[in-house]
């Protein structure tokens, strides 16, 4: 017993060893792990060999220690491979998931290298937009300067080519001049020469006789020029003296110079509204102005429109149309009418507003409506620049200082001072100077015999009947006269515009008519009932031969002739 324990106790350090061994090779190499197989192998084997012979006092032959030794190895190969198995499974998971963590990573970053390639492309498109949308931009302007240029080379060509054609036919009045002055020299030298043979047929004392006639009749004509002269030499220096006498007068009552615009101005929100005011064509633009008898100056000036006319009162409908217009945003020919239809009545209700002001700035009582809503009137009315309210509310004032000196009653004077130019107010519903006009209507109205005549009165034209009639006109004359009161180049301006549209009016057929463009255009509205196309066109040179003969004007007047007709039908 004691001899196989022995044995087995030899045995066991054998066999120890080749197990650890074998689970050490998962640690090493390929080529390691071979080389310890091999010795694992080969070293059994050589210890066999050694042991062939049995140990002496062993139970155990040699098949029984051989048989031991191959299951010790096959033990030992067993535990090998199922620790290798272990050993790489474990390495192969441990790497699977190295891999799987680098994927993940590579795939976070090639996505985070995908967004920052896509934000840069964002950018880039981004920038590349708006490069593009400014250099759209600016092309657009360019187009719009490119077309206003064109558009104002046709209105230059246009011009031109108007100029030409009057040019053309001024060469043919000329012309026709030079032939009728040519006919006029051949009748000037037929008449010379029948003189000359009536001469000769004559004798010495009736050639005599002839010439003092003639003689006569040149002293005569140059005698009236001469009492002329002196005539208006007379009455400039009466006139300078009356100013110097009066003028203590007028210093006693102090008001404020008086400036009369011939122009508005309407503000608008912004430059688009100016396209919208043109119109298509221009048709909106042309309607306005039609139907106000105004100009409308659109420029560059930013956000503003001028309305320009002589005629104050169509000067402030024109303005509170348009305001209107801007307000309500529709800009078109039918609403433009409707607007101006308001704008008249609005004005209206100003022309009330401001005669019952005047009459209660006076403290003036008893007035008839109808007289107080004429006044108002003239507060659109001006008489060489001089608003013509004011003036007569200033004339008052005057009236009533004058007469309240001289002992009178100042509110007869004053009544007769604000109503002396009544007249001016009135168009067409009386004849004659606005003087007796106005004293007509106040007559009409129940205003005293004596208020009536000072109205009459205030310039010669009746004789004054009582001392409020000389009151009343030393007031007009001390309005008319002081520094600041009037400026004779706006009467000037306004008589000749007035007398631009009297000499259209004064043809048969016309309607209307307006003067614009500070009297360098007359536009006349014919009636189409009572005109045709042909009319109308022979109309327009009548007119031009009119004006170049009987007015005095600078530069050109352009006449537009307008046969206008509508029909109207209303669905139901």
């Amino acid at each position: 017993m004691s001899i196989v324990n022995s044995g087995i106790r030899s045995q066991v350090p054998i066999a120890t060893p080749l197990i650890g061994r074998v689970y050490l090779l998962g640690q090493w190499t390929v080529p390691q792990r071979l080389a310890i197989r091999l010795r694992l192998i080969f070293k059994p084997l050589a210890l066999i060999v050694a042991l062939r012979s049995p140990l002496p006092g062993s139970r155990f032959g040699m098949t029984e220690m051989l048989l031991a030794t191959i299951a010790a190895m096959a033990a030992g190969f067993a535990i090998a491979f199922a620790g290798g198995m272990v050993v790489s499974r474990n390495r192969r998971k441990l790497a699977n998931q190295e891999a799987a963590s680098i994927l993940d990573l590579a795939n976070r970053e090639a996505e985070i290298a995908a967004k920052e390639a896509r934000s840069e492309l964002q950018v880039e498109l981004d920038h590349k937009r708006s490069d593009m949308e400014s250099e759209a931009r600016r092309m657009e302007v360019e187009i719009d300067l490119k077309l206003k240029e064109f558009k104002s080379h046709e209105e230059s060509l246009a011009a031109l080519d108007h100029d030409l054609r009057l040019r053309e036919e001024s060469i043919e009045q000329e012309l026709k001049e030079v032939q009728e002055s040519k006919r006029n020299l051949l009748e000037l030298n037929e008449n010379s020469r029948r003189t000359m043979t009536n001469l000769a047929s004559m004798d010495v004392e009736e050639i005599k006789k002839e010439l003092r006639a003639q003689v006569a009749l040149e002293c005569d004509d140059e005698l009236k020029r001469m009492k002329k002269d002196i005539l208006e030499r007379s009455e400039s220096q009466v006139q300078r003296e009356a100013q110097s006498v009066l003028l203590t007068a007028m210093q006693r009552i102090a008001s404020k110079p008086n400036s009369e615009i011939s122009a508005s101005v309407v503000q608008l929100p912004n430059d688009d509204m100016k396209g919208r005011i043109i119109g298509r064509d221009g048709r909106n633009i042309k309607c306005f102005e039609t139907a106000t008898g105004t100009t409308l100056l659109i420029d560059e000036t930013p956000q503003m429109v001028l309305i320009s006319s002589f005629d104050p009162v169509r000067r402030e409908v024109a303005k509170v149309a348009l305001e209107n217009l801007v307000s309500d945003g529709r800009i078109h020919p039918a609403t433009i009418e409707e607007f101006v239809q308001d704008a008249r009545n609005d004005v209206d209700q100003i022309v009330s507003g401001a005669g019952e002001a005047a009459v209660s700035q006076l403290k003036i009582s008893r007035l008839h409506p109808d007289v107080v809503t004429i006044l108002g009137k003239l507060k659109f009315r001006a008489a060489y620049s001089q608003n013509v309210l004011e003036h007569s509310v200033e004339v008052a004032y005057l009236c009533s200082l004058i007469a309240s000196e001289l002992g009178l009653d100042p509110n007869i004077a004053k009544r007769a001072g604000l109503l002396h130019d009544i007249g001016k107010a009135i168009d067409a519903e009386y004849e004659g100077s606005h003087a007796t006009i106005g004293a007509d209507y106040v007559k009409s109205k129940g205003e005293d015999d004596i208020v009536v005549n000072a109205v009459a009165a205030h310039h010669n034209e009746v004789p004054a009947a009582s001392i409020y009639a000389g009151i009343v006109i030393l007031g007009d004359t001390i309005s008319a006269v002081r520094p600041g009161a009037r400026a004779e180049s706006m009467s000037a301006y306004i008589d000749r515009l007035k007398a631009l549209e009297d000499l259209a009016l004064s043809f048969e057929g016309v309607k209307t008519a307006f003067a614009i463009q500070a009297g360098r255009e007359v536009r006349v509205v014919l009636d189409p009932k009572a005109m045709s196309d042909e009319k109308a066109q022979d109309l327009s040179r009548q007119l031009r031969q009119k004006v170049e003969d009987e007015l005095q004007y600078p530069s050109s007047i352009k006449i537009t002739v307008i046969r206008e007709q509508r029909f109207i039908e209303t669905a139901k």
